[in-house]
């Protein structure tokens, strides 16, 4: 059954994305991890969790300063511009997050330096010189074991700045143990499994290192001022990293902070890892703010099997896709196809293949042929109810595994269980003929059709967290609003008599 609030099991779920990087356009990396948020957001919404979800942007940082200055904009004014962009992917890619929040605004700096006075008087910040290697791509001194073989980035293949500066330093080796017991215990759950041996890998060659922990302004002049030192600036971690807490009202530790934190789930890509199962954790303990609940780690999008690159021409520009299939389209392919929590390739055959397959033949046909047959036999009115003994062991077994899916992480095993749902209510049809018991019994072809109903009325409860336009368009011609689609496998719901509606093909086929 559906949970409320004020239910005794009902419960609550704050969930937040990475913040991303103002220097750039979004991209289709940008688009999965969102989509899966808003996935796991809209779940639990539908399961009855009083749900909070939470994206924004990274404004800060050096790459962010000299790109303002090339283009000749004020700082502000260039993320403002850039900020937009990923605001404006709300209404693009149907996303339902209920705050955005922005590294230079005043809330986030003021909860920002709230959790460095914190860590400050506990003794955990404190001035040194540092010299480092240094990686304007990444934003991050990088250790010089973490190089390749020619002295590279890994990531940018450019050889870092060696920088040597006086900054002020997080003693996170104290708490490297602790932050290693909890991983290990499962009391911060990083998922999967294996992103969890990889934290407590690293942890396990020499213990979490104390990390840099601001720059000087005469470096870099845009970013958080440091309490109590005007000649500094928070670097990357205190500031970006804080966000999370920020969006709640840290700073003040208001309604929602008492309501939402700990986070239950921090939903990150796999580049990020020791940053959020590292050193954010550490602040947190060194703040006295209780630690979240979990780390999701999803992987990265390749392209015709290779890693994107503007040189090979193989980057995918999701609002191609967004602009020739639809957002559905987009969605279905990206939480469907991509295992959740792995790397997976986005082709553009594959593409087809999967929206010929699965969205046009099987369910925007099984609507059609459905709301068609009722038009045409039941003169569009829902007929006398059944016990539903045909369908509800099917459906039961399927609700299970979809909500299992969601509580592992595994939101393309939950799109499974739909494709699931929808080929057996395709395999039925077959098997009941109803174009045939319209010509012999119209006892027997009214319960074909209720059954039916009811199968599409779960299929669009299912699809509501994956293709919520879609899942609308569906109970509209069923004569439900959204509303009305609830996460329960109780059958009957489809009231006799009710007005149902053919509209046109979902998802038309496309041809190559």
């Amino acid at each position: 059954m559906k949970k409320t609030q004020g239910d005794a099991d009902a419960k609550k779920f704050y969930i937040t994305t990475a913040i991303a990087y103002v220097n750039a356009a979004p991209h289709i990396g940008h688009a999965l991890e969102f989509i899966q948020a808003d996935a796991l957001a809209r779940f639990h919404r539908l399961n009855g969790d009083e749900t909070w979800f939470v994206t924004g942007t990274d404004e800060h940082g050096t790459k962010i300063y000299e790109a303002a200055q090339k283009q000749g904009l004020g700082t502000q004014d260039f993320v403002d511009g850039n900020a937009k962009k990923f605001m404006d992917l709300k209404d693009i890619l149907d996303l339902s997050y209920d705050d955005f929040i922005r590294t230079s605004s005043d809330r986030h700096k003021e909860g920002a330096q709230k959790i460095w006075t914190k860590m400050f008087d506990a003794g955990d910040i404190y001035k040194g010189s540092y010299k480092g290697l240094y990686c304007v791509g990444c934003e991050a001194f990088i250790p010089e074991k973490d190089l390749d073989t020619e002295g590279n980035c890994p990531i940018h293949k450019k050889k870092p700045q060696v920088l040597e500066e006086e900054n002020y330093f997080f003693k996170l080796s104290k708490y490297s143990d602790k932050i290693k017991s909890l991983i290990a215990s499962g009391e911060l759950v990083v998922f999967p499994e294996s992103r969890k041996n990889e934290m407590l890998n690293i942890i396990g060659e020499e213990g979490l290192r104390d990390v840099s922990f601001s720059r000087p302004k005469a470096v870099l002049p845009w970013g958080v001022d440091v309490p109590g030192d005007p000649e500094q600036v928070m670097y990357v971690w205190c500031d970006a990293l804080s966000n999370y807490a920020n969006a709640v009202d840290y700073a003040h530790e208001g309604e929602l902070f008492k309501k939402f934190w700990p986070c239950d789930v921090h939903l990150i890509g796999k580049d990020i890892l020791r940053f959020h199962a590292g050193i954010w954790i550490g602040m947190l303990m060194s703040a006295d703010v209780e630690i979240p609940k979990a780390v999701y780690v999803h992987g990265f999008v390749t392209s015709e099997g290779q890693k994107m690159s503007k040189s090979i021409g193989n980057v995918v520009d999701p609002y191609e896709y967004l602009e020739k299939y639809g957002v559905d389209a987009l969605r279905y392919y990206l939480l469907r196809e991509i295992p959740t929590a792995d790397d997976g390739d986005f082709s553009h055959s594959r593409f087809m293949d999967v929206y010929n397959s699965e969205l046009a033949n099987s369910l925007g046909n099984l609507v059609n042929r459905v709301t068609m047959m009722v038009e045409r036999y039941l003169e569009g009115k829902v007929p006398e109810k059944t016990d539903g003994s045909e369908v509800k062991d099917v459906v039961a077994k399927v609700f299970a595994k979809y909500q299992k899916s969601f509580d592992s992480f595994d939101i393309k095993s939950a799109a499974e269980a739909v494709v699931e749902l929808t080929n057996f209510a395709n395999k039925y049809i077959d098997e009941t003929k109803p174009w045939a018991l319209a010509k012999v019994d119209m006892k027997r072809l009214a319960e074909v059709l209720y059954n039916l109903l009811e199968v599409l009325r779960y299929i669009a409860v299912l699809l509501l967290p994956i293709l919520p336009k879609t899942a609308g368009i569906m109970a509209g011609q069923l004569g439900l609003a959204v509303a009305d689609l609830r996460f329960s496998t109780d059958f009957g719901v489809l009231e006799t008599g009710s007005k149902i509606t053919v509209e046109g093909v979902l998802f038309p086929r496309i041809e190559a």
